[in-house]
């Protein structure tokens, strides 16, 4: 057995917060990467009880949790984001964990008569029994999510550790074979059972109730040794956790925001306009398209596995302007999935109320109608109609949403409709030669949970599936490849699970999102600020792959290269390119997982 560990120091930054850590009867041996937020709160119980520390890191409470409780019940006692692989000495038991929302990563499997684990691929890559086996069922998923969906990895025999799992390999485990990890936090036990016990007070005490709550795990969060700060784009997650942030801090809390040139791409000056309301010490930065276009050639190292989420290139770039200033960083994430914000779940539930009623023919006549038009044309018209639009309907980018919609008018069921909502290929398994989809989050019957309601149905898959394995990744990997370390309070357990129990009206209402925590955040920011239209956090790729980017995109769709390197049909890729390039359809999105596989392929297939 044999650990290792690299280690971006947050917790004690003398020698004995190090890594590995050996407990404190030589029992145990631990390499671990996050942070528990309660390690202070349990540290003085331990303390209590004559236990004595040699540092103040949380690496060693860790420990003392292990040894006093075992590792289930430590587990179920930690509040905060972590994957960890401890070894006991007399049981002669690896076990790998990772926490309950999947913030951190951990990959592991066989390559020949070795087990491997880490937190990157390119850690497992160094092993001298690295096959690096390329699957091409999860590169048939990876083409219709645009990320490899967990428990599968872009390669053969490594899997992702599932959020909320932990697995325990005994050292004569033979190889190939591994036990199934276990579940020590069920996402579908806490949904089913908010929905069963929902929250019974009035709408004002709920407020209270969250406020109160979102405090309380703040001030867990705002524990470092290092600098701190956070991410402000200027939505509401955003501005809620630095608006929090300030409250509780008594010094300007340092915030950072990207901002673009192009119109309908950029949310700096309302990230502005909320720092100055709040005081925070605020640091903004307006990149050009060839300083975001730069960060393209460093994405396969980074995200280690092909994983197209265009906003990983803004993503960089904040992670990097905060690097300069601070160690740690919060952020707003998680607050669509679990408060109903995105766009998506009202479109959906109107989908299913008003066209479930219709007859198939009917819906690919609609259909047939939405594609009549390109999306430019239908960008086109709702400019011209803008002032009488009501405003859930003025939304960026209308074409390719409504081209998004004719493509999904004509599923049946939610599960098949949700799902057609959320793909980039629809049809994957026929761009990918000789590749199936796997069972995931969304097809799996056993990884859903029971709900009778839509919206409850799709927050809950976003919550398994979209949030840990694009969103995390997302935010995770670009800021560790600029040594800094995220936070998202939104994600803390007990604020998942106090969500699950409020009702969908504290939630949605109006046709509109995240109602619940817009109050909350009007206590501190008035709604004059904030109230305005939900924009993504992108960067054009769309108009990049026809201009700066168009020879790099060019060389890598080239129809002999891909046909010599065998992953892909090069005829449907061919035809979206062309289209793409007339600006008969914005075929972006679908494009830039096919170029995000091609560069990742050209980074790592030496």
């Amino acid at each position: 057995m044999v650990l290792g560990h690299r280690r971006l120091a947050i917790q004690d930054l003398s020698p004995l917060g190090h890594q590995p850590m050996v407990s404190a009867s030589g029992r145990y041996v631990v390499a671990y990467n996050g942070e528990i937020y309660n390690f202070r709160h349990l540290q003085k119980e331990f303390e209590q009880q004559g236990c004595r520390f040699r540092g103040h890191s949380d690496t060693e409470v860790l420990l003392a949790a292990v040894e006093t409780w075992g590792v289930e019940e430590a587990l179920g006692r930690f509040v905060g984001m972590f994957a960890f692989a401890l070894w006991d000495r007399q049981e002669r038991v690896l076990y790998l964990a990772r926490d309950r929302l999947g913030e951190k990563p951990l990959y592991y499997g066989w390559q020949g008569k070795s087990f491997l684990f880490a937190s990157e691929l390119k850690a497992l890559r160094q092993h001298p029994d690295w096959a690096g086996e390329i699957n091409r069922d999860a590169l048939t998923l990876y083409m219709r999510h645009n990320y490899v969906p967990a428990p599968w990895s872009i390669y053969q025999g490594i899997h992702k550790l599932m959020p909320g799992t932990l697995l325990r390999i005994p050292a004569d485990c033979p190889p190939g074979h591994l036990p199934d990890p276990q579940p020590y936090w069920s996402a579908i036990e806490i949904v089913e059972q908010g929905i069963a016990d929902p929250f019974e007070g009035s709408d004002g005490d709920a407020v209270e109730a969250l406020e109160s709550l979102l405090r309380e795990t703040l001030a867990d969060k705002m524990i470092s040794d290092v600098p701190l700060g956070a991410f402000l784009s200027g939505g509401y997650d955003s501005s809620l956790v630095v608006a929090l942030m300030q409250s509780l801090s008594s010094q300007p809390v340092k915030s950072f925001s990207i901002g673009f040139h192009e119109e309908g791409y950029n949310e700096a000056h309302h990230a502005k306009v909320v720092a100055s309301h709040l005081g925070t010490d605020h640091t903004e930065l307006y990149v050009t398209p060839e300083e975001a276009m730069a960060v393209i050639p460093r994405l396969p190292q980074l995200y280690d596995e092909p994983f197209a989420d265009s906003s990983q290139i803004p993503t960089f770039l904040v992670s990097q302007l905060a690097r300069q200033q601070v160690t740690v960083s919060l952020s707003g994430d998680g607050g669509d999935e679990l408060f109903g914000g995105y766009n998506r779940y009202a479109q959906g539930r109107q989908m299913m109320e008003r066209l479930g009623r219709l007859p198939g023919a009917a819906r690919l006549l609609i259909a047939r109608g939405l594609e009549a038009l390109p999306p430019s044309a239908w960008d086109r018209l709702f400019r011209l109609l803008g002032p009488v639009l009501p405003q859930r309907l003025r939304v960026p980018l209308p074409g390719d949403k409504l081209h998004k919609l004719a493509g999904v008018l004509g599923q049946g069921g939610g599960q098949a409709l949700y799902q057609g909502l959320v793909s980039h290929w629809s049809e994957p398994d026929k761009v990918v030669l000789d590749g199936r989809e796997l069972p995931t989050a969304l097809t799996d019957p056993k990884h859903q949970a029971r709900l009778e309601d839509f919206t409850d149905y799709m927050m809950f898959t976003d919550l398994v599936s979209y949030l840990p394995d694009d969103i995390l990744v997302k935010v995770d990997r670009a800021a560790m490849g600029v040594s800094l370390e995220t936070r998202v309070p939104l994600l803390d357990h007990r604020v998942v699970e106090f969500a699950w129990r409020l009702p969908r009206r504290l939630k949605v209402r109006d046709g509109q999102g995240k109602w619940i925590l817009r109050q909350v955040l009007y206590r501190y920011v008035p709604r004059e600020i904030m109230d305005r239209p939900k924009m993504g956090f992108g960067v054009p790729i769309d108009h990049w792959l026809r201009g700066p980017l168009r020879d790099w995109a060019e060389s890598l769709l080239d129809e002999g290269r891909l046909l010599r390197e065998g992953w892909f049909d090069p005829v449907p890729i061919r035809r979206k390119w062309q289209e793409h390039l007339s600006g008969e359809r914005n075929w972006a999105y679908h494009l830039w997982d096919v170029l995000m596989f091609q560069a990742w392929l050209e980074a790592w297939s030496g």
